[in-house]
């Protein structure tokens, strides 16, 4: 008699935990829902072809929140918010002008830049003056003011083609983007012209956030193709004494109001502990933002509607956040994290989708060995969908701020050989994604979701 209440109690746990399926068959289970019924493609035409660039600060980041609050409003979730805060409103102004000035060998020539995101722009008359090159900041301190004061600073350093990882690459060429502008600004030069952050030469400029140390290092930035890039250096070897001519009519204007977008379905048995999976609504504003991070937001929007069209009833409350401002100021995943701690949530696990929506390799891991481990014991379950890659890394930007709380963080990861010749273009449109691998995505980072929900971590 024993040995039956043991077993009938057994088959009642497994019928509430699992509906009577095994992980295998719940997982197949997410999948066929996402591969036949999903909505993240046509909600990203949407997003992307209705509202377009979505500029923080600008009316289409505005439209973009109505609208993804709406759709997981009409999606059923059972609760859906905005988190209010303050954010920076940068503003490009009309097209850049960059040319070369009366070349010996080629005459007047123009050249393919864009305005960093967060740069001033130069007086109305624009700035004609020589161009210095420098690949770092090391040729920089050696050149010194006296050969750079008054004068444009090129940096002109590659993104490793060599390297397998792009993001690993991204990053060691970053830092010419990101505090290039200061750094020359302190030997006295007018204006920066850096090497736009891809492996691909062509005529797309890169645009990107810049960050100024104070208000004596703002100088104009601009970014430059890789093709003028390779251009302008070559001709500087011929032609050391070069004349540029360059204009860009960006400024920061006043902060505004903007918000978070948070959807949530909420959990049967742990209510107050949260997975919160989410991407950045807000783009640059030079094309539709398509894969950085259209994506990743319906992929977060459809991780929550696939489990819960199958039926799925989680333990813990999931959660997809829509950020705003990842782009060039980070204040939506800041604010995220300080409410977070303020209402003393309980976090889980947080997932980020902001690589693209490419075909889905599986995840990078931020957290203790202990937690690493446990998801490696799942790694068998993803083999079927081609899903190895379960390594340590980053989570993400806008999930990064809760690592301060102890948060587990999972950044999703495709196959990123592409991503970056897309990255910060105008040339990131809806077109350049793929629907099936879009919704691979979701259900990969669906079914990682069901495992942490049911298991823990």
């Amino acid at each position: 008699m024993t040995r039956i209440i043991i077993v009938t109690v057994l088959i009642l746990i497994n019928i509430c935990d699992g509906y009577g399926q095994s992980d295998a068959e719940m997982i197949r289970k997410v999948y066929d829902e996402v591969l036949q019924n999903g909505q993240a493609y046509e909600q990203l035409r949407f997003l992307t072809k209705q509202i377009g660039p979505r500029l923080t600060g600008s009316p289409q980041a505005a439209a973009a929140i109505d609208w993804s609050k709406e759709v997981m409003e009409d999606l059923g979730f059972d609760n859906v918010f905005l988190q209010e805060m303050m954010v920076p409103h940068w503003k490009r102004g009309e097209k850049e002008i960059a040319r070369i000035v009366n070349s010996e060998k080629h005459g007047t020539v123009e050249l393919d830049v864009t305005a960093l995101g967060n740069s001033i722009g130069t007086s109305p008359k624009g700035v004609l003056t020589n161009v210095v090159e420098v690949k770092d900041f090391l040729e920089l301190l050696k050149l010194g003011e006296e050969q750079v004061k008054g004068k444009i600073v090129f940096f002109n350093r590659r993104m490793d083609p060599k390297s397998v990882n792009t993001f690993a690459a991204y990053g060691m060429a970053g830092d010419q983007r990101r505090s290039g502008p200061s750094e020359a600004a302190k030997f006295g030069a007018v204006a920066v012209i850096v090497r736009s952050l891809t492996q691909v030469i062509d005529d797309n400029p890169h645009t990107g956030g810049t960050r100024y140390e104070d208000e004596n290092t703002q100088i104009p930035a601009v970014a430059i193709s890789t093709e003028d890039a390779e251009f302008l250096s070559s001709l500087l070897k011929e032609e050391p004494d070069l004349t540029f001519y360059l204009r860009s009519n960006a400024m920061m204007d006043k902060e505004k109001i903007s918000h978070n977008v948070v959807g949530e379905i909420k959990g049967s048995q742990y209510p107050n502990e949260y997975i919160a999976i989410g991407g950045h609504l807000d783009s640059w504003d030079l094309a539709e933002g398509a894969h950085d991070d259209g994506a990743g937001c319906v992929q977060s929007i459809e991780v929550l509607r696939a489990l819960k069209a199958i039926g799925y009833k989680p333990k813990r409350t999931l959660r997809a956040v829509m950020f705003m401002n990842e782009e060039n100021g980070l204040r939506g995943g800041r604010k995220y994290a300080e409410l977070a701690e303020t209402n003393k949530e309980k976090h889980t696990a947080a997932m980020e989708s902001d690589r693209g929506g490419f075909t889905p390799k599986g995840f990078t891991l931020d957290m203790d060995e202990q937690k690493i481990q446990r998801i490696h014991g799942w790694k068998d379950l993803f083999k079927p969908y081609e899903i190895f890659v379960f390594e340590a890394g980053g989570g993400g930007a806008d999930i990064g701020p809760l690592k301060s709380q102890n948060v587990p963080l999972i950044g999703f990861k495709p196959d990123d050989q592409r991503y970056f010749k897309y990255h910060h273009t105008a040339i990131d449109t809806f077109d350049k994604v793929d629907e099936r691998e879009l919704h691979m995505g979701a259900a990969t980072m669906a079914a990682l979701v069901y495992l942490i929900d049911k298991y823990g971590l």
